[in-house]
């Protein structure tokens, strides 16, 4: 791979990530969010899970020294740095029908789960296997009722998340589709793999 891969605008990518690989996201412009779903890649059954990861982790907020989980209770990613600290895990990847019930929009509109299902499909992966995402950058607010609101993201201009593998990954990325979730506009987001000694891979 090359050192700095560019997901544009309302588009998405999928890759192998080996175990102890370093995975690098990076929002190069600012105020953008990335969808990223998580699959053992020996066996695809096994995949993110928001719920096992909130349970285990003990937070809706997840940062630096979490670890996302495995629908199989097993360790996937652990979160190296976050140089954000804004990230979500209660809201689906965008649909067709997202923008068709909550944004009243009748028209054709680009998606995360079309661009995740797109990316996974060479990995046998169909769109009803696709799980939560984990929304890097994303700003979801919640009250004491516990109502939703999602704002634009507070990331800057080369902040970055880092992951490092707890097993042998695919993993699927999106520059994310929904206006709301990226304060009106649509950017590039750029991913960076290594290995854990800083070698690009």
């Amino acid at each position: 791979m090359n050192a700095v891969n560019i997901i544009n605008p309302q588009s998405g990518d999928a890759f192998e990530l080996k175990k102890g690989q370093i995975l690098t996201i990076i929002d190069p412009k600012g105020q953008q969010v990335s969808d990223m779903v998580v699959f053992n890649r020996e066996d695809t059954k096994e995949k993110l899970s928001a719920g096992k990861t909130m349970d285990f982790e003990e937070s809706i907020l997840l940062t630096k020294g979490n670890f996302l989980w495995s629908n199989r209770s097993q360790k996937m990613m652990e979160i190296k740095e976050d140089t954000n600290g804004r990230n979500d895990f209660l809201l689906a990847p965008c649909s067709p029908e997202t923008f068709k019930i909550m944004y009243d929009n009748p028209e054709y509109h680009p998606s995360c789960l079309e661009n995740l299902y797109e990316n996974l499909q060479p990995y046998g992966i169909e769109i009803d296997d696709i799980p939560t995402a984990f929304n890097v950058f994303m700003n979801v607010q919640f009250d004491a009722q516990g109502k939703l609101k999602v704002l634009p993201p507070t990331s800057q201009p080369g902040d970055l998340v880092r992951f490092k593998a707890k097993m042998d990954l695919i993993v699927a990325l999106t520059a994310c589709s929904a206006e709301d979730s990226n304060g009106g506009t649509f950017k590039p987001i750029h991913y960076v793999i290594t290995d854990a000694d800083g070698k690009v891979d």
